[in-house]
């Protein structure tokens, strides 16, 4: 594991679409139990290295009702974003994870974690990579169906500050999701 994840920090292979150039952010171990797939590192985390290292993190801790020190310890959960590096600035946010990094990656390291109980599918694009044509038309109705995935997937919201609208406008997320993860991920870590 140790050599793969060497492997993907020395990534570049879409060096030339990144702005800040490569840095490729992800974590995992040979123990892990839940994979968290998100989108792409920020550029808070593309400074720090750190994956979830900002406002989205903190709200992802408190969505799994996790310390930082049980959230960071990759026996526990593996961290791999769609796209390893900060993709760059869009209209409104940041661009779309870079495609080349999930097809490269991702295989690689799932074998490399026998233990993997559960994979949480934070936004879209996590979704749409994984569970295809099983994925609504929307986020919304993909996850107010979250409990078709389990017990491989948990999709999720993204759990930016900026989706505090949808958050808003949805809070049967707050009732009847966020009580199933903190149950699920927490039988999974104990």
């Amino acid at each position: 594991m140790e050599v793969l994840l060497n492997d993907i920090r020395q990534c570049s292979i879409c060096a030339k679409h990144l702005p800040l150039g490569p840095r490729p952010v992800a974590e995992a171990h040979t123990e892990s139990k839940i994979v968290i797939i998100g989108q792409a590192p920020g550029t808070k985390v593309h400074a720090s290295g750190v994956p979830w290292d900002d406002a989205s993190g903190k709200q992802l801790r408190n969505w799994l009702n996790v310390s930082d020190e049980v959230f960071y310890d990759s026996t526990k959960f593996a961290i791999i974003p769609m796209g390893f590096c900060y993709p760059g600035k869009g209209k409104s946010g940041d661009l779309p994870p870079r495609p080349e990094c999930a097809p490269q990656w991702h295989q690689p390291l799932f074998e490399h974690m026998p233990k993997v109980k559960l994979i949480l599918l934070i936004g879209t694009y996590a979704q749409n990579y994984y569970l295809k044509e099983k994925a609504k038309d929307t986020l919304t109705e993909t996850v107010a169906n979250f409990k078709t995935y389990l017990p491989d997937y948990f999709p999720l919201p993204h759990p930016s500050p900026r989706n505090r609208f949808w958050l808003s406008k949805n809070p049967w997320f707050d009732k009847e999701v966020l009580p199933v993860l903190k149950t699920k991920v927490h039988a999974l870590i104990s």
